[in-house]
């Protein structure tokens, strides 16, 4: 995040958002007191070894939340929250090198997550050879986290490429929620 923390809490200031995704947050334990933003409680998964990366959750402390799942993996950059004891929201970074373990370990967070009635996860996938209207990708682990999507009844809504025309950031959600 470094010099965008400002940025970040004007922007959240005039538009007065219940929950923040980030990914790639870039953060460390030297992070710990700028990452702080008044009204919200942070929850964050830093790389603790290496640069980069990251994931970060601010929701607003209004609500009733509790971490539900995320800290328990540490190769896995997800932090998901229980909001009102009903939906569970999560922000996930995967790096464009990640190991078939990594993403193992997320299809089980992922399975587990499935189980709440309302899922909303967002975040950085960088799965760019995904071709979202057809449902097929080109490469193995791409292939896997289509079906991974499909095992969980989950759907991919965002439409518009953020960057180069792929999708990358992407929002899934529970079919049957949406009512699909």
């Amino acid at each position: 995040m470094g010099n965008k923390q400002e940025e970040l809490e004007v922007c959240v200031w005039l538009q007065g958002h219940d929950l923040i995704t980030i990914t790639e947050t870039w953060w460390d334990s030297s992070h710990d007191w700028t990452a702080v933003m008044d009204g919200y409680v942070l929850f964050r998964k830093d790389r603790p070894a290496r640069r980069g990366g990251g994931a970060a959750l601010y929701v607003r402390e209004l609500e009733c939340i509790e971490l539900c799942i995320g800290m328990d993996e540490e190769r896995v950059e997800s932090l998901q929250v229980r909001i009102k004891g009903q939906a569970n929201m999560g922000v996930y970074y995967r790096p464009p090198d990640q190991e078939e373990k990594a993403d193992e370990a997320f299809y089980r967070q992922l399975e587990v997550a499935s189980q709440s009635q309302a899922l909303v996860l967002m975040g950085d996938f960088n799965h760019p050879d995904i071709c979202w209207k057809g449902n097929t990708a080109r490469h193995a682990q791409s292939r896997r986290f289509l079906q991974s999507t499909d095992d969980n009844f989950l759907t991919q809504v965002v439409e518009e490429p953020a960057r180069r025309g792929v999708l990358l950031d992407l929002v899934l959600t529970k079919k049957d929620w949406l009512g699909m």
